[in-house]
């Protein structure tokens, strides 16, 4: 199982980046095969809110377009909205034992990280290298 990171999804709905096709087919494939992939709530609110943002999409989305390209993630039927356990609290725990200098930015991404590590999942589909910091995280690029 793979988590899908926000700028894939952003890639995927700017056809201006360089990115877009590699994203564009990334998505397709899993949203049309049968192997489960995740989301969490996070980075879904993210995309909107990066999606519809005038001043940091080239080309904001309205709302409307931005959550119907949601749903129409969420429809894969190997699609899951991964959340927080009832371990959540002794992951980032845990975590920040490991990441002693963690902080800033980098503790959006570790909220995903420790998800990802609640539920057992390893790989992360991003363009974002800053997920190198976890140790429990490898990241799958958009060649692979």
């Amino acid at each position: 199982m793979v988590l899908v990171d926000t700028n894939i999804l952003l890639y995927a709905v700017n056809p201006d980046t360089g990115q877009h096709a590699a994203a564009k087919r990334a998505l397709e494939q899993l949203h049309n095969g049968r192997e489960p992939w995740a989301l969490t709530w996070g980075i879904l609110y993210e995309f909107l809110r990066v999606a519809t943002h005038p001043r940091v999409f080239p080309k904001p989305l309205s709302f409307r377009q931005a959550e119907a390209f949601v749903d129409g993630l969420l429809r894969s039927p190997s699609c899951l909205v991964l959340t927080e356990t009832s371990e959540h609290r002794a992951e980032l725990a845990a975590a920040v034992g490991q990441l002693p200098r963690i902080g800033g930015n980098q503790l959006h991404d570790l909220h995903h990280a420790i998800v990802m590590r609640e539920h057992g999942i390893r790989d992360i589909l991003t363009c974002d290298t800053d997920f190198r910091l976890f140790p429990w995280v490898d990241i799958r690029s958009l060649t692979e």
